[in-house]
């Protein structure tokens, strides 16, 4: 799989002498003998890789002992072992056979194969004693070893007071009570793209969470994910807070799920948010076993323009939100940036995913309106011309709450219009049904939802009177600003559908 590649080359350039992989090298596929479709030298492409490369009897055990003994050894680099194997080792009739890959070996080859191997026929699951001994023998062993090394670390915390908060901060993974003091204020009057804001939010973390550590697949100058005041990981070199994974998106992911399962680090990887899909396969795992690893998006949406419409994602917000379990944030500005950061660390039961701007957006003036802190409710109320139930809501997400916000004030002459800021579905879903329906009333059907992405999924929201200005389809290759106007994302364009709307009573 091209993930593993990604991964192997990953590790030689790092040197990392601890990683020991076992190679099955049985020579057979579902379909048949690898030959159908693998000619490689799998010793060269390893040495090519800067991996030690040993080989084993698959059926000695000694040999594989001492292969893993070898391995153990190394001083610099990561260790392959070639295990020479037959599939369905012993069975008379299937052994290096492609169905034994796929298929079980059935009732009347099980007693073959236990008659070719000298086992009892008559006991359905037969375990010699002497290998219940070595097992029962290695349990001894493993238990002595970890009862010496928790009193070593019992000693070690009651003495020094220091590695003992340290400890408890890595393994508990507990946050700063007072961690919005360590985070950066943005002024309304100066626009600032989101993954700017990030990046500056990001700084901060990085000095209040001494385990927060992450990296980017090539790409942190624009994503704005490298911590400024701490070193890089590099070969030999682990002391680093900085992860530099190069070009590869999905191993980035990959390995991020590695370091939460083994815990002590709360972790985060960013990329393009159109490259979300080399990335999915694993982002779908860490939902799957709800790790707790953060997905930093930037470049969000035909935004992005100059790019060109390879790099503007449409369906990927849509993607991500059909995943179980993972929370997407899509903040709206460099407030609601700050908090979807926030709720993200304070999120330990999945994963989550911030989408953030390349282009500058308005930072909303919070002394006006209800505070970004709202967004760990999913969706809020941002902005409404009177008292009242709405006549009209306006739905968005992103860099289009600004597109909204403008919009209501020229529909405000025309009717009782409130702007709802929608950054998380999830987020959302989760409220009580009181808060959803005081936000998004049952009563108001008039409603307009804005989002530079598809619109597959917002019917649940705009319901069978209400309009989308979505993208259902691929983006160009244009300014930003030419973009929005060509596709309709503009205030003109949301008033005529309001207009719409209300002359359909």
């Amino acid at each position: 799989e091209g993930i593993s590649h990604e991964a192997f080359s990953l590790a030689g350039h790092l040197k990392l002498k601890k990683l020991i992989v076992i190679y099955d090298d049985n020579r057979i596929t579902i379909e048949g003998s690898t030959s159908l479709a693998c000619s490689d030298d799998v010793k060269r492409r390893f040495q090519g890789y800067r991996w030690t490369v040993l080989e084993a009897d698959a059926h000695d055990f000694q040999s594989i002992d001492r292969a893993i003994k070898r391995a153990k050894r190394s001083k610099d680099r990561p260790t392959i072992i070639l295990c020479h194997s037959h599939i369905a080792h012993g069975s008379p009739n299937k052994h290096d056979t492609a169905s034994a890959h796929g298929e079980p070996l059935g009732e009347a080859e099980v007693s073959a194969t236990k008659r070719a191997l000298g086992l009892p026929e008559s006991e359905q699951f037969y375990i010699p004693e002497r290998v219940k001994e070595l097992f029962a023998e290695r349990r001894r062993f493993l238990e002595r070893r970890t009862a010496a090394w928790s009193r070593m670390l019992k000693s070690r915390l009651e003495s020094d007071p220091d590695f003992a908060m340290a400890w408890d901060c890595h393994m508990q993974q507990r946050l700063p009570q007072d961690l919005e003091k360590y985070l950066p204020a943005f002024d309304p009057a100066k626009p600032i793209a989101t993954r700017a804001a990030s990046g500056k939010v990001l700084q901060s973390l990085a000095a209040a969470i001494p385990q927060l550590v992450g990296g980017a697949a090539d790409l942190a100058p624009s994503t704005k994910t490298l911590l400024e005041k701490f070193p890089s990981v590099g070969p030999g070199r682990y002391e680093g807070r900085n992860l530099h994974f190069g070009i590869r998106e999905h191993a980035m992911a990959a390995v991020l799920n590695g370091m939460a399962l083994h815990g002590g680090f709360r972790v985060y990887g960013s990329t393009f948010f159109v490259f979300s899909d080399y990335a999915r396969p694993s982002i779908r795992l860490a939902a799957m076993m709800r790790l707790p690893v953060i997905y930093v998006f930037t470049h969000d949406s035909f935004y992005v323009g100059e790019d060109g419409p390879t790099h503007e994602p449409v369906e990927h917000l849509a993607a991500l939100r059909c995943i179980p379990g993972l929370t997407t944030i899509r903040p709206a500005d460099a407030t609601e940036t700050t908090a979807a950061w926030i709720a993200a660390l304070r999120n330990t039961d999945g994963p989550t995913a911030i989408l953030l701007t390349r282009q500058n957006v308005a930072v909303q003036d919070r002394s006006v309106l209800p505070p970004a802190s709202s967004l760990e409710r999913g969706a809020y109320t941002l902005w409404q011309t009177a008292e009242g139930d709405p006549e009209m809501i306006l739905i968005a997400s992103g860099s289009e709450i600004e597109l909204a916000l403008n919009s209501a004030r020229q529909i405000s002459s025309r009717c009782r219009v409130r702007v709802v800021s929608m950054p998380s579905w999830e987020l959302f879903q989760k409220q009580p049904k009181e808060y959803r329906d005081s936000v998004l009333p049952p009563a108001c059907s008039r409603r307009i939802v804005i989002e530079a992405a598809s619109s597959f999924g917002w019917e649940r929201y705009v319901g069978d009177r209400g309009c989308l200005l979505t993208l259902d389809h691929f983006g160009a290759s244009a300014p930003c600003r030419v973009l929005a106007e060509k596709f309709g994302f503009t205030t003109q364009r949301v008033v005529e559908l309001a207009d719409k709307i209300l002359s359909a009573r």
